[in-house]
């Protein structure tokens, strides 16, 4: 069995390790934008996780990995099938991991319907792409900022979606795209378009790690890893399963995980108070502090939790002037998130106060967003 470098094993870069394990979690997110210069573990980190994620139920003989516990989602020919048969095999697999080439065309990508074939024979017959290929996985993309603008969209609109549409001449074929969509790229080879920037729920920018120490243990455990894979992964097999195991259950508890009217009050002042355009940095920072408090084993979801949705869902939406950095500090966030607590207790009293009845909000738990 061919062993990938263990997510475990990698030396810091915890604010994309943590991105990737909340997309993971819930990929309905909406997927992660990692920037970085060459040699950050950006492409080791994302197959690392691909590895370690739990297996899956699969419609068994299905070419697009369709979910047997999601009839709303079946592909055409499972829904026919089933149909026809009334019950759908199941079979176990481990996930995709689907790496696409910059030179991915856009039938490489969604698939492509023989036009011929149904109009000779009357048949449907669909050569499936990428995005068969990725869903229910995760589809990486290098150096996504060199792929063509329309590609880039289609990929953006299916991970949005949900589901991959083809039509050609008056034929229609489609299927679940439901996939943990990884982009990497380099800043000094070009930026995506602000439009395409914002598409991505998280950004993350990376950099070397400067301390000696760090990166002594960085070369050790590469060249061992080099030298003997099996063995090096037995080292890291405890912490690989413990790690997917959190990641299962926090799967499993997300959908408990609540949140009140008052932390929607403070994001919505937080966001607001960074000028972000738009509403998709609230959704994102909300869905990202639901992941993280099903991965720490909580129900309900905290500032911290906000704060780590926060920092994952703004750097990329920030306004900023030319040539200035669109960082976000830590410290800049917290007085930001100070501020914003207060507006939101301010408001949230003025709506409690104006409420009927003896029960507070703050005691009524929402419901997550469904997606």
């Amino acid at each position: 069995m061919h062993r990938v470098y263990p997510f475990t094993a990698i030396v810091g870069q915890e604010r994309m390790k943590r991105s990737l394990i909340l997309n993971a979690i819930d990929p309905q997110i909406g997927g992660v934008l990692i920037r970085g210069e060459r040699g950050t573990a950006k492409s080791t980190t994302a197959r690392g996780l691909a590895a370690l994620l739990p297996e899956i139920e699969v419609v068994e003989g299905c070419r697009f990995g369709c979910d047997p516990n999601q009839p709303a989602y079946l592909c055409t020919e499972c829904q026919e099938r089933l149909e026809r048969e009334g019950r759908l095999p199941v079979a176990r697999r481990r996930i995709s991991f689907v790496d696409l080439p910059v030179s991915a065309t856009e039938d490489r990508v969604v698939g492509a319907l023989d036009i011929e074939q149904a109009i000779k024979k009357g048949e449907r017959h669909f050569e499936p792409g990428v995005l068969a290929a990725a869903h229910r996985g995760m589809l990486y993309v290098d150096e996504i900022n060199l792929l063509d603008d329309h590609v880039v969209d289609l990929l953006l609109d299916s991970a949005a979606m949900g589901v991959n549409v083809v039509e050609r001449e008056g034929v229609s074929f489609q299927h679940p795209a439901r996939f943990i969509l990884v982009g990497t790229m380099n800043p000094e080879e070009g930026d995506l378009r602000p439009q395409l920037l914002d598409r991505f729920a998280h950004a993350v920018d990376i950099e070397g790690i400067p301390d000696a120490r760090a990166r002594v243990e960085i070369v050790r455990r590469r060249l061992a890893f080099d030298q003997d894979p099996e063995g090096f992964y037995e080292q890291w097999r405890e912490e690989e399963e413990t790690l997917s195991r959190e990641i299962e259950q926090a799967r499993m508890r997300l959908p408990l995980v609540g949140y009140t009217d008052r932390d929607l009050y403070l994001i919505a002042n937080l966001t607001a108070s960074f000028e972000v355009d738009g509403h998709r940095a609230d959704i994102v920072i909300l869905k990202t502090a639901l992941a993280n408090a099903a991965f720490e084993g909580r129900l309900a979801i905290t500032e911290r939790d906000i704060l780590i949705g926060a920092e994952l869902a703004l750097p990329h939406r920030m306004k900023r002037q030319p040539f200035e950095e669109g960082v976000l500090r830590p410290r800049q966030l917290r007085e930001k998130l100070e501020q914003a607590r207060a507006q939101a207790d301010a408001a949230f009293q003025e709506k409690q106060e104006g409420m009927d009845g003896d029960q507070s909000p703050q005691d009524v738990k929402k419901k997550p967003m469904t997606p």
